[in-house]
């Protein structure tokens, strides 16, 4: 298949996409809806919003909201009141109320896209989202969007976008992991990714060694095309700041814990996930914790920011005194 070229291919191969992912998205990226879920959320958003973060906020808005990890954890934190999630993809949308229903909360969803968006101007207090600008085929309409719906004086953040650099550091585990990935299989007993589906269950008629060829296998396979951005921090303030607001902040975050996770993440991802030892992924968690308490406390904020694998935005939408003396309070 060929990457997509239009802004109408990229929306549809990410719903695609995100649609047939959903069901084992959070097993997959290892998303948690408890304690150390909400602190992993909680750390990210200190980073750029600071004391603020404590006071709250009243109405969230998040873009591609996915299974809910940022909003369901920000709501059982006490950090936002209500919040109305939002993804390109119906699956996410149903995995997440899933989520919500198990935990006792109450989200609003709604399925659209971020440059158009099906609210009320000045409507949020918060907009967020985790991981999803480098979706968006078109960055300008959507920042405008975010601004439009935003009250004045009220927050943008988003984390988990991948930096240019960075992104390219991370090639080098990526291409290290699934070099050694058939020693690494060997070593723990697991099987080859697919090798479950392509062994017929006995009295089988599909017995050709095939696995899947349906819809759905075609629809996985269209990861490769779901990112289309990387960012250096000028872009991502840039955008900000021409679609009008101020106090923007751009710093970045994991550097050794991204090369920790990558390797592991590629590794994993050639076994089948039920050969996988327990005693392997708690090493992978709880390492990749470890060495994320490490980038904050020892290189985040000396180190620049565009060679660490993620950044992280935030922005406030002035209010109205602000914009006519032409100040950023």
């Amino acid at each position: 298949m060929e990457a997509p070229r239009t802004a109408e291919d990229i929306r549809d191969v990410n719903t695609r996409y995100h649609d047939v992912a959903a069901e084992s998205y959070d097993a997959k990226w290892g998303i948690d809806f408890g304690e150390p879920g909400q602190e992993q959320v909680l750390m990210k958003l200190r980073k750029v919003l600071g004391p603020a973060l404590a006071r709250g906020y009243g109405d969230s808005l998040e873009i591609g909201s996915g299974t809910g990890y940022f909003s369901l954890n920000l709501l059982q934190a006490g950090v936002v009141e209500r919040a109305t999630c939002t993804d390109i993809s119906p699956g996410m949308l149903e995995t997440l109320r899933g989520n919500a229903d198990r935990l006792g909360l109450e989200v609003a969803t709604v399925a659209t896209d971020a440059e158009d968006l099906p609210f009320e101007d000045e409507s949020f207090d918060l907009v967020l989202g985790h991981a999803v600008l480098h979706h968006l085929p078109d960055l300008e309409q959507a920042f405008g969007e975010f601004h439009r719906v935003l009250r004045p004086g009220g927050t943008l953040v988003f984390a988990g976008e991948p930096s240019r650099v960075g992104d390219r550091l991370a090639r080098v585990p990526k291409r290290g992991a699934a070099a050694v990935a058939p020693l690494w299989r060997r070593a723990i007993g697991a099987r080859p990714l697919g090798a479950a589906a392509s062994e017929p269950e006995p009295g089988s008629a599909n017995g050709n060694g095939h696995g899947p060829t349906n819809g759905h296998a075609h629809d996985h396979a269209l990861e490769q095309f779901v990112d289309i951005h990387a960012f250096t921090q000028s872009d991502l303030a840039d955008r900000a700041h021409a679609a009008g607001f101020a106090d923007v902040e751009v710093r970045g975050e994991e550097l050794v814990a991204n090369w920790f996770g990558w390797t592991n993440r590629v590794l994993e991802a050639s076994a089948e996930p039920a050969d996988i030892p327990w005693g392997w992924r708690q090493y992978a968690y709880r390492g990749y914790l470890l060495l994320q308490k490490l980038d904050e406390r020892l290189l985040e904020g000396r180190l620049p920011p565009a060679i660490f694998y993620n950044l992280l935005l935030a922005a406030r939408k002035p209010v109205y005194d602000d914009a006519a003396a032409g100040t950023s309070r």
